[in-house]
């Protein structure tokens, strides 16, 4: 079967599947914050489509400047995109027929990528308790050009310490290896370290950021990179020219200066996500033990996922699959934290699994 890819556009999941689709659902697949955008881009949202008269700013000035007095980093070690994907596309270019380790399970598109480019690529896997060997993946990087590692880790939302990803650098920057940590839920951690002052001490390390997640608006596209200026100029020479657009640009400005939204969604999180917790294991269901707005779930009385990833499709409720996860093959499903109701609603549909299947 030819499973969809990535969360999200569940349309796709349900055809698939040959099921058809209930009037009403609930994507629990893609990881966005329930909270909707901030109240701001929705109060300005129509003095935003006045930029659509004007082409945009192909170095998107304003929103760069914002950037790096936030995370206190000259302007030149930022680069605004369009999207993760388009980042991580890009790296895959920049980095061409190199050899990749990717820290697994992992997003995918980092291996789309770099096969894209010709990379030999070789898997790093999280152990048991999704806990990171560090010792042991430095042991690699005699072997390896690059590293592809996401913190917090999607799909497990594990979180590893600012101390391990300097760890990792501190190798890395003796052996010429560069480290690519993808942080596009870091903002979704309650207790957040950040690593993006490292980068005034490390060349090897870049940073890869995600504003559709947190904003809620990934129907615009906006993301960015940080890393050394010379890394970001190779980057800038490959991106197509007005990649980011007008109405982006703008509303990147908007969520960057909504300190207090960005605090709202954390402390929803984490109050939904220790609710969650509880009910799955007082209900006797496995999950991963994330920091951020999504984790794993497996009932460990089912020999595989699949029945409960079609119970749950049928009541409208929508997981994320994980059979294009290396080390998951589809054992797990991934679920987002979204709003209390329909938090309660999934609790619901899983109690009566549960019920059903004792």
């Amino acid at each position: 079967m030819q499973w969809p890819k990535h969360g999200a556009n569940p349309q796709y999941l349900y055809e698939v599947l040959k099921l058809d689709m209930p009037a009403k659902t609930i994507d629990f697949s893609a990881n966005i914050n329930p909270l909707g955008p901030p109240q701001a881009v929705k109060r300005q949202w129509s003095s935003l489509l006045s930029s659509l008269y004007e082409y945009p700013d192909p170095f998107a000035t304003r929103l760069t400047e914002r950037i790096s007095k936030t995370t206190l980093l000259p302007k030149e070690n930022v680069l605004i995109a369009n999207g993760g994907a388009e980042i991580i596309s890009m790296i895959g270019q920049l980095f061409a027929r190199k050899r990749v380790m990717i820290v697994q399970p992992a997003f995918s598109e980092y291996e789309t990528a770099c096969r894209a480019n010709a990379c030999e690529i070789d898997y790093f896997f999280l152990n048991k308790n999704w806990h990171l060997d560090i010792e042991g993946l430095i042991a690699t990087f005699k072997e390896i050009d690059v590293v592809f590692l996401t913190n917090p880790n999607n799909p497990t939302g594990k979180y590893f310490s600012k101390a391990s990803i300097k760890r990792l650098i501190e190798a890395a920057e003796c052996l010429g290896v560069y480290l690519i940590v993808d942080e596009a839920f870091y903002d979704f951690v309650d207790e957040y370290e950040p690593i993006s002052p490292l980068l005034l001490q490390y060349d090897q390390l870049v940073i890869i950021r995600s504003m559709t997640k947190m904003f809620a608006i990934p129907g615009i596209r906006l993301g960015y990179v940080l890393a050394n200026e010379q890394f970001i100029t190779d980057l800038r020479a490959i991106q197509p020219h007005w990649s980011v657009n007008s109405v982006a640009q703008e509303i990147g400005l908007l969520c960057i200066e909504d300190n207090n939204f960005q605090k709202e969604t954390r402390e929803l999180m984490k109050v939904e996500r220790k609710r969650i917790f509880s009910f799955l294991t007082h209900n006797d269901y496995l999950h991963s033990d994330s920091s951020t707005n999504f984790y794993l779930l497996k009932d460990p009385f089912s020999k595989e996922s699949e029945r409960l990833f079609l119970f749950l499709l049928e009541k409208g409720l929508i997981p994320r699959h994980t059979y294009n996860f290396p080390g998951l093959e589809g054992n797990w499903l991934r679920l987002a934290i979204k709003s209390p109701d329909e938090n309660s609603r999934l609790m619901e549909a899983l109690k009566r699994w549960r019920e059903s299947s004792l």
